[in-house]
């Protein structure tokens, strides 16, 4: 029953309910996906490998900004500057061929990173 009020999407609505068009859409009745399930920041990237059935999952230039994404906050894995700099060094090969659309997945903008600068920051820490 029409409100006094009724927009004209609204009423379009209401009229294709009454008609029944809605009546056999696929998954009536049944919760929505992910219902009640934590956050996931990366719930479209996931959803993203699931519908393209994507076999290692996340594709690598994805996993590779997650890598730099993370970095920062786990430079205290590192034992020795040495090993940070390789690390970092193999990451920014990584990047380029990533940048240059040498490694699968969507196009990336990553910029190399500073070697020096997160040098500096592991001595600190």
């Amino acid at each position: 029953m029409p409100s006094w009020y009724e927009s004209h999407i609204d009423r379009q609505i209401r009229e294709a309910q009454e008609r029944g068009e809605f009546d056999d859409l696929p998954g009536a009745g049944r919760p929505l996906p992910d219902h009640g399930e934590l956050y996931d920041e990366d719930w479209w990237v996931k959803d993203l490998a699931r519908r393209e059935r994507l076999p290692s999952g996340i594709p690598p230039t994805l996993r590779l900004r997650r890598e730099v994404e993370d970095l920062p906050e786990s430079l205290g894995a590192f034992r020795t500057e040495e090993s940070l700099r390789r690390a970092v060094a193999d990451l920014n090969v990584r990047i380029e061929r990533a940048r240059r659309g040498l490694i699968e997945g969507p196009p990336t903008l990553l910029r190399p990173l500073d070697a020096d600068a997160l040098a500096a920051e592991w001595r600190r820490r």
